[in-house]
């Protein structure tokens, strides 16, 4: 283990700065698509809010490599596949936690907000996003570790990463690789969810601290 790492740590740091890479792309996409989805079919209602969650759920419940194969005819092989995929998979958790915690601010704050003046999208940014950090954080939080995990079987179709070292290392039956292959994906979806779990409980003291104030 130890001679594997000072000899070849320039791959194992290559393959974790490629998922690392992997992981940011895949959930600024992702942020980015889930929050405008999310605006807009809170604005449509509960009823859009339902369709597009059963939707988002079914594409959840596809294989992974079965998306892989789908989209390999369109985008080909590589990183882009990868980060498509992953973005999809991720709507499903940030979509249905960006509701939950629209949905679960108290109506008489929003009350307050309508009887300030306040628009739609003006309640929503300024009260409803803020009360609802902690649930959307837990929901990044899961769509983090589920990238990290299912980025690594990405490899498979030349995505790069930790998971070429998982895979080549169960292609030649290397168990040094393996096992350092699992390791750091495991110590980076460990890290993640730490970190994440930190900045959850500074939201809900946040939160918290908002719903006194208004």
């Amino acid at each position: 283990m130890i001679q594997y790492f000072l000899r070849y740590h320039g791959r194992l740091f290559a393959a974790l700065g490629q998922h690392l890479f992997i992981l940011i792309l895949t959930m600024t996409i992702s942020l980015t698509l889930a929050a405008l989805l999310a605006l807009l079919l809170h604005r449509k209602g509960q009823g859009a809010e339902r369709a597009a969650l059963r939707i988002a759920g079914a594409v959840y419940a596809i294989p992974s490599l079965a998306l892989f194969a789908l989209l390999i005819p369109v985008l080909g092989l590589g990183m882009r596949t990868a980060v498509c995929v992953l973005a999809l998979y991720n709507q499903f958790l940030l979509l249905r936690n960006f509701l939950a915690g629209f949905n679960a601010v108290p109506p008489p704050l929003v009350e307050a907000g309508c009887g300030m003046g306040m628009t739609w999208l003006q309640i929503v940014i300024l009260i409803k996003l803020p009360l609802s950090l902690p649930v959307i954080i837990a929901g990044i939080r899961l769509a983090v570790v589920s990238t990290i995990g299912i980025g690594t079987i990405a490899a498979v179709i030349n995505a790069g990463g930790i998971g070429a070292i998982l895979f080549d290392g169960l292609r030649t039956n290397n168990a040094v690789k393996i096992i350092w292959g699992a390791l750091l994906c495991g110590l980076l979806a460990l890290g993640a969810n730490a970190a994440l779990l930190r900045l959850e409980a500074l939201a809900h003291k946040t939160a918290q601290g908002m719903k006194y104030e208004l």
